[in-house]
């Protein structure tokens, strides 16, 4: 085993007791409420730990007399480094009963946190490493990292208000007569004080170390429902790919058949193409009105383009956020992994465990604010999907006109060929001139099969785009029934519980015509609540927010609809609650009654 080196032990110590004493005065006087004096023991407390740290590594300057080991030269050295420090310098100074350096220092650091600047002018002097190795020694905590630490801690200090009385305090007598025993005295109270925080310290860490062993064991339980949602979705992808792969297969078979369909319609077109060496006249109108088709099914075309490039976006978003998630669910487990091996050093590392809770709690935010973002995205998917529907149908209903106009032209041309067979004697002079013709009508033609071929494949792609849009859908309406359903039974239940405080408030108003009802129905059987489990007329069955209620005529249990009537009896002369049924007896035995 290595040894540790004691001054890095020293650093650690006054390190531990800064921390406790700082935490310590802020807790005190947030619950103190008022401004601080010299006389508040926490207060106190702070400035001893604050000279112990300040004197550590401390070089010792010698003079011909004696010797002299004080923290006021470094501290007089803020004034030429921060500008603003000069008023405190000369204050202090100009302070009457202060005779020795060290009583200077402590008028110094009292004067520093009435002014909520001593974490400003520390920083100034930890920074010019240089000009401090005059003072200290190397190994000192003002020259290492521990300095820095402490002057972090420093700026909480700036919550408190204090109001302390320099002038009167003797602030030299403390550590100046008497140097050889009092150092003694204050190393043996160092010595306890340090025991005495390690013992709180110890209790801190460990009630620490319960509350993050908690919160491992939720943040487990959160990685693994996590996983299991990645497995799930992993499972959805493996499905996408294989309907993938038989759509894929379709689609060569798809484009098997037309292929063969493109080799018959190749021979027609050849057919045809000697034909219309005969009928040039006709075909110019026939050829006007493809034109315009092809027009049209090229803006068609560019439109569904758009849509594609639309949604291929929305794809890469999609996929974006699934790559998010599993890097949150990767960084969620290297947290983990470095919250064990945190939890063997938290002794030592306090604060940092309280940084990556709290780095914790940011990477929920994110992982919130990316919920919210799929949410919308699944909106525009849906929309995007109304469109696209919109879009096929148009594009369908097109191709149906196209193949209906082909079948008239073809049924067209059969007529016109009889007739066209009786001009071929007149029409073969002009064969030189339509054969000029003939080619650019079949580049023409290559080029129209070549386009309703892509516009196929694009339909096909399409197709299997809103599939898998379609499925998501469902799952998206799926999950907002199930929150409906939720927000149903929500409402049902309070709807429940808003009744039973109106009928709570209610019924001490009418326990007195309950008394009297009773009275009048001593003869009557009651219906006991247990025994009666549907309403005896509309038999629907009671719950929390159907309540049973008794007929003061007949005694039965009825439900709120079927008993919300109110009649005089002649046992009670205030109106009671009636059913339906002896309401309608009632009211024809008062109408019979009457002459």
């Amino acid at each position: 085993m290595a040894t540790k080196d004691p001054t890095a032990v020293e650093r650690a110590n006054l390190l531990n007791m800064a921390k406790l004493s700082i935490k310590g005065l802020i807790e005190s006087a947030l619950s103190f409420g008022r401004t601080l004096d010299s006389d508040y023991p926490p207060l106190q407390q702070f400035f001893v730990v604050m000279e112990h740290c300040l004197k550590h590594g401390l070089k010792v300057r010698k003079s011909f007399l004696s010797y002299n080991k004080t923290i006021w030269g470094p501290l007089e050295l803020v004034e030429k480094l921060y500008p603003e420090a000069e008023e405190i310098g000369a204050s202090v100074r100009d302070l009457p009963g202060l005779k020795t350096p060290l009583g200077r220092a402590r008028a110094w650091l009292r004067l520093a946190l009435m002014q909520k600047k001593m974490a400003d002018y520390l920083r100034c002097l930890i920074i010019q490493r240089d000009l401090l190795s005059e003072f200290y020694e190397y190994h000192a905590l003002m020259m290492e990292e521990e300095g820095a630490v402490i002057v972090g801690l420093l700026v909480g200090l700036n919550v408190i208000d204090a109001n302390l009385c320099v002038k009167g305090e003797d602030l030299d007598s403390q550590n100046e007569d008497d140097i050889g025993n009092k150092e003694r005295n204050v190393q043996i109270a160092a010595i306890l004080d340090q025991k005495n925080y390690v013992e709180e310290l110890n209790r801190q860490l460990n009630s620490t170390v319960s509350s993050l062993h908690s919160r491992v064991d939720s943040l487990e339980k959160s990685n693994t429902k996590l996983i299991e949602e990645l497995a799930i979705a992993k499972n959805n992808i493996i499905k996408l790919q294989e309907e993938n792969h038989q759509l894929r297969s379709e689609n060569k078979l798809i484009l098997m058949k037309t292929q063969q369909h493109l080799e018959v319609t190749k021979v027609d077109v050849e057919t045809e193409l000697q034909t219309y060496k005969h009928s040039r006249q006709g075909l110019d109108e026939m050829y006007n009105e493809a034109r315009k088709q092809l027009r049209d099914e090229s803006q068609l075309r560019q439109d569904v383009e758009n849509e594609l490039a639309v949604q291929v976006s929305m794809k890469h978003e999609i996929e974006l956020a699934m790559k998010l998630l599993e890097k949150d669910i990767h960084e969620k487990q290297d947290t983990l992994i470095g919250l064990r091996q945190q939890l063997e050093e938290v002794k030592a590392i306090n604060i940092e465990m309280y940084q990556k809770l709290q780095g914790s709690e940011d990477i929920l935010q994110e992982k919130n604010e990316i919920i919210a973002r799929l949410e919308e995205k699944t909106n525009k998917i849906t929309v995007a999907m109304r469109q696209l529907e919109q879009r096929l149908q148009q594009a369908e209903k097109a191709q149906l006109e196209a193949e209906e106009e082909d079948k008239k032209y073809l049924q067209e041309c059969q007529s016109k060929s009889d007739s066209l067979q009786k001009q071929i004697s007149q029409k073969e002079k002009q064969l030189a001139q339509l054969e000029t013709d003939l080619k650019i009508e079949k580049e023409w033609r290559q080029t129209l099969q070549e386009d309703l071929q892509k516009e196929k494949d694009s339909l096909s792609h399409l197709r299997n785009e809103t599939q898998q849009i379609i499925s998501l859908k469902k799952e998206f309406l799926n999950l907002q029934d199930e929150n409906q359903q939720l927000k149903k039974i929500y409402h049902e239940k309070e709807q429940a519980l808003q009744e039973l405080g109106n009928k709570l408030s209610e019924s001490k108003l009418k326990i007195e015509d309950i008394k009297e009802a009773n009275k009048a129905l001593q003869g009557l059987v009651w219906l006991k609540d247990k025994e009666a489990t549907h309403c005896k007329l509309c038999e629907k069955e009671f719950s929390l927010s159907k309540r049973k209620h008794h007929c003061r005529n007949c005694g039965e249990i009825f439900c709120n609809a079927c008993s919300d009537n109110e009649l005089p009896l002649p046992s009670s002369p205030k109106p009671v609650r009636v059913c339906d049924s002896c309401h309608a007896l009632l009211i024809q035995r008062c109408s019979s009654n009457l002459p």
